[in-house]
């Protein structure tokens, strides 16, 4: 019984194809089924005698239901844009508020938090941000959670 140890390799053009047979034991090369990835291989007579146990390699692949984080960020870019709005309320003080969102919204700097926080306290509403509908709601609910009063409604234009 033969036991080798697989590894992902990144390799140049000609010790892929320099390479004697790729089949022969000698070379430390293995290829995958379709032949799209190259393995290195160590088999037990190079790596010394008595035997260890190898655990088998992983191969991350995306499920078919289970979509990657590119596709996710590509699905949030072309998704309509949503407002995340925060309503002035008589419960929270100004400075938790600019805390909160400042927490919440990433990238959110303390000029704008306060800016913010104002609109919504003169005017009763102001936009925190513009994003995809999933982002929104989630802020959205992070602002609740926090005991803030936040609402999302569909942007008219513009983009995240």
């Amino acid at each position: 019984m033969e036991a080798a140890l697989c590894s992902a390799l990144a390799l140049s053009p000609n010790q892929v194809f320099n390479a004697a047979n790729p089949g022969d034991k000698n070379v430390p090369l293995k290829y995958s089924k379709d032949r799209s990835v190259v393995m290195t291989v160590a088999a037990t007579g190079i790596l010394g005698k008595g035997g260890g146990l190898l655990e088998r390699p992983t191969i991350e692949t995306t499920s078919p239901g289970r979509e990657s984080e590119f596709d996710l960020r590509k699905s949030r870019k072309t998704s309509p844009p949503y407002r995340v709005l925060l309503h002035n309320d008589n419960f929270n003080k100004r400075e938790y508020v600019v805390q909160v969102l400042m927490k919440v919204i990433p990238g959110m700097t303390i000029d704008n938090a306060v800016n913010i926080m104002q609109e919504a306290h003169y005017n009763g509403l102001a936009v925190v941000i513009v994003c995809a509908q999933v982002d929104a709601e989630d802020h959205c609910m992070q602002l609740r959670g926090n005991g803030l009063l936040s609402s999302i409604e569909p942007a008219d234009g513009g983009g995240c």
